[in-house]
Order: C-alpha cells, then structure tokens, then sequence
C-alpha cells in the first residue's frame, strides 16, 4: 500500500539521482513539464528528431511518449525510441493525448504501442476508453467521460498490454488489471490548467525510473502532483498563478506536507 514512507523514499531518490527523463512530447506543454521534472529533481530533455532519438534513449532512465501535437514526423520519431527504450528495458511512459477523437490519432497509438510493451499509460477516462476499443465522445483532448465509466477499459487495457494504466480525473484510478488504488489528491482548480495531465506522465516516467515496481512508482507520482496541486491552490487566485505554484510546491514539497494530505485508498 501506498504510505507516507514509501512515497517520501521515492521523492528523496529522485531528488539524490536525479534521472535522465526523455521526453518526446507537444509543444503545448515542454516549458511546464521540463519545469515540473527540474523542480522535483529530475533532468528532463524534451528531444524529438528522429536523428537522435535513439541515440538519446540510451542517456535516459525512463522515455515518456505524449502524441500532444502529431504529425507523421512526431510518429516516426517515437517508432525510433520506443524499442530503443524497450532494448535497453527502462521504463516506457505513454500518453494517448485525444486518443479517440481522430483515426489518426488512435491508430498512432496503437501502432506505437504495439512497438514494445509500455511500463504506463496515462490519460484521461475517454483517451483510456478508445484504446480499449470503447465507442465514447471525446472533446478534442478533454475527456467526455467519468473517472469510473473508465474501471473496465482500465482493467482491459492492463491485462492485455501487461502494463499499468492510470485515468486522471477528480480522482485518479491506477491499475495493473488486478488491483486497484485511488488517489484523491488535487483540486478542481487543476484541470484549468493546461498540460497538468502531461505532466503527470513525465512525473510517472521519473517515478519509474527510481522504483521499479510502476503500479506503485504511478501511484506515488499521481500523489505527489495531486497535493502539490492543493498546496498551489491555497495559494493561487486563479489558473494563471497555480500553474506556477505548481511548479514552486514541488520544489519545496515537504515530507510533512506529504503524511498531512496523502489520500489514497485501494
């Protein structure tokens, strides 16, 4: 189960190692989530040209893959790394950004998922849905669904990809196809902002990168943003000045702000 100690180890090892998280990722969100890795003592690298894809795979400790802003260009550049990654077996983290609103969109990321096994995939409850094979509405690359109406593609999509899933929403549901943990940190402010989603996942690949066991390296990275979320909103007047807040409570994220507001349950 998730505690107070096991999450405070991982943060104290991200902090100490500080891993080498490769991102290939939109330009909507690089700025926010290479600030979001620095600040909790990661090392991010946002690199994306097929000419060194590879290449960089083989610095990083974990390969995050959001399809944000696709183009065929993006596709072919993660087709490079994803096996790289898989080849030298570190964990790879994949974000299905507006899975299901377009063909091309959900056809990518089958075909890229279907390259090497994910260690984690990250989305919302729609994204989560449609690559279970689901018929749901999206809107754009907001979710047209609940955090529940997603349990059973969640559940689906871990057992046959072997992998873990996690659906972002009010409360965020982490599985490996058998269990099943919530995490109910956060604030309804959060959503507001964009790119907090995609920076959960470049948070999970630098949890995975120091605890090798990903249903609980996901958990403990859903916590960590979920109450650095509530710490920036005490402090926030609206999106604007919790997107940096964000930024500054994981900086100064605290064991005891960690045992005072972690909320998950299982």
């Amino acid at each position: 189960m998730i505690s107070t100690e096991t999450l405070w180890r991982d943060i104290e090892a991200i902090r100490e190692q500080a891993p080498l998280v490769h991102n290939i990722t939109n330009f909507v969100v690089m700025n926010t989530t290479a600030n979001a890795l620095l600040s909790l003592g990661a090392s991010p690298v946002m690199a994306h040209a097929a000419d060194e894809v590879e290449e960089m795979v083989g610095l990083a400790s974990a390969l995050v893959v959001n399809i944000g802003t696709l183009s065929q260009m993006w596709v072919d550049s993660m087709a490079k790394a994803i096996p790289a990654a898989a080849a030298r077996t570190i964990p790879i983290v994949f974000d299905p950004v507006g899975a299901g609103a377009t063909r091309f969109r959900t056809e990518s990321c089958l075909r890229l998922m279907g390259l090497a096994q994910p260690t984690v995939i990250r989305g919302n409850a729609s994204e989560i849905m449609a690559l279970a094979g689901a018929q749901v509405q999206t809107r754009g690359v907001d979710s047209g669904a609940a955090v529940d109406d997603a349990q059973g593609a969640a559940r689906q999509l871990a057992h046959q990809w072997q992998c873990v899933v996690v659906v972002s929403g009010a409360s965020d549901l982490i599985t490996d196809g058998e269990a099943l943990w919530w995490v109910d940190n956060g604030h309804a402010m959060m959503p507001r902002v964009t790119g907090l989603g995609c920076t959960a996942s470049a948070l999970v690949g630098a949890f995975c990168a120091v605890n090798d066991q990903p249903l609980t390296a996901a958990a403990h990275a859903m916590s960590t943003l979920g109450i650095c979320g509530e710490l920036a909103a005490e402090s926030s007047v609206g999106p604007g000045s919790l997107q940096v807040a964000v930024i500054d409570a994981l900086y100064g994220l605290t064991r005891e702000e960690v045992e005072r507001r972690l909320r998950v349950r299982g």
